[in-house]
């Protein structure tokens, strides 16, 4: 069996998936932040359908604040964690404007003070919004990793992070994070992965590891 070396496996995602991209719809850097935070728990999918609404309504920081908590509550009722998401969004809202003059920065150290956004949303508004090379590690890029065997099973999404970013070259960081999510979303599912179609299932270690448990022992005669 071949390794599968990081080389190999960022061709083999760009052979695939050569136009991978962010798939929550957005027309700036705000509405890009109230949908990642939103995304938490939640399928990029069910964030589309309700944000189609959520920002024709609602255009700017103040008109998240001109309405009542309850009213924000029931237009993403849609959402997990609705309740908590629209009291991040109305204080993410009112920092935005004490502190910025209603635009989201652009540094990561500045987005991780606003209510709702963590390393994750962070990584993904630097990157898609401002063009920052960086790795956000959502569920599908923490399953990847460790299926493929370049982190411990038992590494945080922290760690995660910082083991990618050395494994992988800088300027290939928010391309690769795409296609990761692209690879475990559409191909290397959590549930029934597609190993028997995939170009990486003779250098993959967990099919490797598979297969070793399945093999019957040769009948003693």
């Amino acid at each position: 069996m071949r390794r599968l070396s990081m080389k190999l496996f960022l061709q083999t995602l760009a052979d695939m998936f050569p136009d991978a991209h962010c798939e929550l719809t957005h027309s700036n850097a705000f509405e890009l932040t109230i949908a990642v935070l939103l995304s938490a728990q939640c399928t990029d999918k069910k964030v589309n359908q309700v944000t189609e609404h959520l920002f024709q309504k609602y255009k700017t920081p103040e008109d998240y604040l001109k309405v009542s908590l309850e009213e924000l509550q029931d237009d993403i009722r849609q959402i997990g964690l609705y309740k908590n998401k629209a009291k991040h969004i109305q204080s993410l809202c009112r920092l935005l404007l004490e502190e910025y003059g209603g635009e989201v920065p652009n540094k990561h150290e500045e987005l991780v003070k606003l209510p709702g956004v963590g390393r994750k949303t962070a990584n993904v508004v630097v990157s898609v919004a401002f063009g920052v090379p960086a790795i956000a590690v959502d569920t599908h890029v923490e399953r990847i990793s460790k299926r493929l065997g370049f982190c411990p099973d038992d590494a945080t999404p922290v760690q995660v992070e910082e083991i990618l970013m050395k494994k992988i070259p800088k300027k290939d960081w928010s391309d690769t994070h795409h296609r990761m999510i692209f690879f475990g979303r559409y191909h290397c599912k959590a549930q029934s992965p597609q190993c028997d179609i995939c170009p990486l299932e003779d250098v993959c270690p967990t099919r490797k590891k598979a297969r070793k448990v399945n093999k019957k022992p040769k009948s003693v005669s």
